[in-house]
């Protein structure tokens, strides 16, 4: 017997928007979508610097969810656009935080995939007495081996056809250090140059990030716009590494002790190492673990997006 994969929602539309004003001239544009009232949830986007999208929403059944997206500072809707000044991981864990009480609700189910993970693990670990539910994908803990692996050596023996692509920006005697050149040209005053930077970092990870190649979501991330904060806001967090300690999201994982939880990880994700998922869970066995065979990152995976749409179902009681 075979069990039906679950796949998305229908399209919906928010029912409310608008934009809070976080300081330090940052505005974060947000939407609610589903039930007003019904149980609270805040979706956590990808990146740092990807944005929200009207697909994000149809990871809950908007019947038995009140769900609340945002633009994290600098991309998306938010302003100033692909703006790094006073935008940290600290910065959004407080809109994250802002944003509850915005909504008025006690405690939120809080889902997050690649950087989303990160962010929510981040602010969990914060405000752990305000988080009912945890729905983590793809998850990403910001180690420098991490980071190594996805944009110095590792990932780079995996795609050498996209990995000269990524390098090609980057003149040869800057390239022991990738990460660092794309910075200097990322926030160089060379507007041509920090396109053509922005759009090669941007479509080395839109091309990296699917089992199989998936040409409309790699031209996405070569768009101008997406690419320009994409590009400088990941990179820009990346270099400092998040402004978190060393491994600090799984040494201090004990704090999620008593929030029930979903980790969703697929066997082949290339920016995010499995062995990372697997560390959180052994840290965290309160949370089913869930890794998909015949997966990589994106959570378009079927097998993914299945175990996705499941929690979120489960944790709605349904």
């Amino acid at each position: 017997m075979t069990t039906e994969l679950r796949g998305f929602y229908p399209e919906i539309e928010p029912f409310e928007t608008g934009f809070l004003d976080v300081g330090d001239g940052h505005t974060i544009y947000w939407e609610r979508v589903g039930t007003k009232g019904a149980k609270p949830a805040v979706f956590l986007h990808g990146g740092p610097g990807g944005g929200t999208s009207p697909l994000q929403r149809r990871l809950f059944d908007p019947k038995l969810y009140d769900v609340l997206l945002f633009d994290q500072r600098g991309c998306g809707k938010s302003t100033p656009h692909a703006g790094l000044e006073a935008n940290t991981t600290w910065h959004l864990v407080a809109d994250t935080e802002r944003l509850r009480e915005m909504m008025g609700v006690d405690k939120w189910l809080v889902f997050g995939g690649s950087w989303g993970s990160t962010l929510a693990l981040a602010y969990a670990e914060t405000h752990p007495s305000h988080v009912s539910e945890l729905v983590l994908r793809g998850i990403y803990t910001l180690t420098k081996a991490e980071l190594d692996w996805y944009y110095q050596f590792g990932v780079s023996e995996m795609f050498p056809d996209k990995w000269e692509r990524f390098q090609a920006p980057i003149p040869e005697d800057e390239r022991h250090d990738m990460m660092g050149a794309y910075r200097r040209y990322l926030t160089g005053t060379d507007r041509k140059k920090q396109l053509e930077c922005a759009i090669a970092w941007s479509t080395w990870e839109g091309g990296t990030i699917t089992l199989l190649p998936n040409p409309d979501y790699e031209a996405h991330f070569g768009e101008d716009d997406y690419a320009i904060a994409f590009a400088r806001i990941e990179n820009h967090f990346f270099v400092h590494g998040g402004w978190m300690d060393e491994g600090q999201l799984l040494r201090d994982a004990h704090k999620l002790r008593d929030i029930p939880g979903v980790i969703v990880h697929g066997r082949y994700d290339m920016p995010c190492p499995a062995k990372y998922a697997w560390q959180l869970h052994k840290a965290w066995p309160k949370a089913d673990f869930h890794l998909i065979e015949g997966a990589g990152h994106a959570y378009l995976e079927p097998g993914i997006l299945d175990q996705l749409i499941r929690a979120t179902d489960r944790f709605a009681g349904k």
